[in-house]
């Protein structure tokens, strides 16, 4: 993990630590969804919808696009591979820290 990229995560990770945006990058793991179809499936208001989808956008965790009246929405790739790299580097991390705790208990 590079303490750089720690604002990174956290961007990433405050987006996610909200329920109605948990449910929301959860649907859009099934593809790509107009908002007004994410309006109906998590039942919530219009400016409750803009609310989110502003973090989730502004973390870059999902790319929207207009087409007319309506904005698409879809989950941008290489931020999830972000998530991915940082929580395989964590738990990498935490296994080497436990095999050398357990190595100096040994010793």
């Amino acid at each position: 993990m590079k303490k750089e990229t720690y604002g990174q995560y956290v961007a990433l990770f405050k987006a996610l630590s909200e329920e109605t945006r948990l449910r929301i990058v959860e649907l859009l793991c099934e593809g790509e969804r107009c908002g007004c179809h994410l309006l109906q499936e998590v039942k919530i208001t219009q400016p409750t919808l803009s609310y989110h989808m502003k973090i989730l956008t502004g973390c870059s965790l999902v790319i929207g696009r207009r087409d007319g009246a309506w904005v698409y929405y879809r989950l941008n790739p290489d931020q999830l591979s972000v998530i991915r790299e940082f929580c395989q580097d964590l738990s990498s991390a935490c296994q080497e820290s436990a095999i050398q705790h357990e190595r100096s208990a040994l010793q």
